[in-house]
């Protein structure tokens, strides 16, 4: 059984005839398609990345997978058995558009129903090495949890130059039980005159895949030997939430009351692993 195309690109939602094969807890994943570099260190600004984002996921039978392109380069997305092709659409899914390459911006939605691994490529730039793969395995897989082997850098390529460090510690907060997460959001202010680290920390429950945890700005102070603690100023900022897909990839997502900040989701890949941790083995 091949993968299904979904009448509606970017809708994650099941049709009365595919219920049996939809659970009710299917995940929606994304992944980029493309994009272009944000300069700093990392490269001139705006130079187009030919990849996908991530390039291997790891989901369970059931969920469904979106593919999301930003436009400005003709990208597709094109299964190397031919379950599926699409970009403005998909071949054969009933909405009237196509596979064919397109530098429009454009979404599409697949749902992967059987266990198995899926190739595919961009029909234009896969020489250039813009391939991917998606693993399934059986909707009975557990999430991969939260533990230590999450610790590590993370970020979006697309957005180099800013990233995340999460770390799964063996704290343990006294009123839940439950162990605690810190996380440093590598980041720019939004008038783009300084650099804004966002700190979150905060309980995690190791059996989920997802957590979010609150989160501050700091100020005030100044560099050593001038630095003096009563100088930081602490303000609440909002909340970072994360949801891992696997060991190696997930989604980052924002909400902060802070003017200028908002809230956005975008997915992130690992960067480093700490020494001495050990990715899971999915359970079938």
């Amino acid at each position: 059984m091949h993968p299904r195309i979904l009448l509606a690109p970017g809708l994650s939602m099941c049709i009365a005839s595919f219920l049996l094969a939809c659970p009710a807890m299917a995940a929606n994943h994304v992944v980029q398609v493309g994009g272009t570099t944000g300069g700093g260190d990392y490269g001139e600004e705006g130079e187009p990345i030919m990849a996908y984002i991530p390039a291997q996921l790891s989901i369970a039978a059931g969920d469904t997978v979106t593919f999301v392109s930003a436009g400005g380069m003709p990208h597709n997305v094109h299964a190397d058995d031919g379950s599926f092709r699409c970009a403005n659409g998909c071949d054969g899914d009933g909405s009237g558009g196509n596979g064919n390459p397109s530098a429009q911006p454009w979404s599409a939605t697949v749902a992967f129903d059987t266990p198995g691994t899926y190739g595919y490529r961009c029909d234009v730039h896969f020489g250039l090495g813009m391939v991917g793969s998606i693993s399934v395995t059986g909707s009975e897989t557990s999430n991969p949890g939260i533990g230590g082997f999450i610790s590590g850098n993370w970020y979006n390529p697309a957005l180099s130059g800013i990233g995340f460090q999460i770390e799964a510690t063996t704290a343990v907060d006294s009123a839940s039980g439950l162990p605690v997460m810190l996380v440093i959001w590598f980041a720019y202010a939004p008038d783009g005159n300084t650099q804004s680290w966002v700190y979150a920390q905060g309980t995690y429950d190791p059996l989920q895949s997802s957590v979010t945890l609150p989160a501050i700005v700091t100020a005030g102070a100044r560099f050593p030997p001038n630095f003096t603690p009563g100088d930081v100023e602490a303000t609440p900022w909002g909340t970072l939430s994360f949801t891992f897909t696997d060991c190696s990839n997930g989604t980052a997502s924002w909400n902060s009351g802070v003017p200028g900040y908002g809230s956005g989701t975008m997915p992130i890949t690992r960067l480093t692993q700490i020494a001495g941790t050990v990715c899971p083995t999915p359970v079938q």
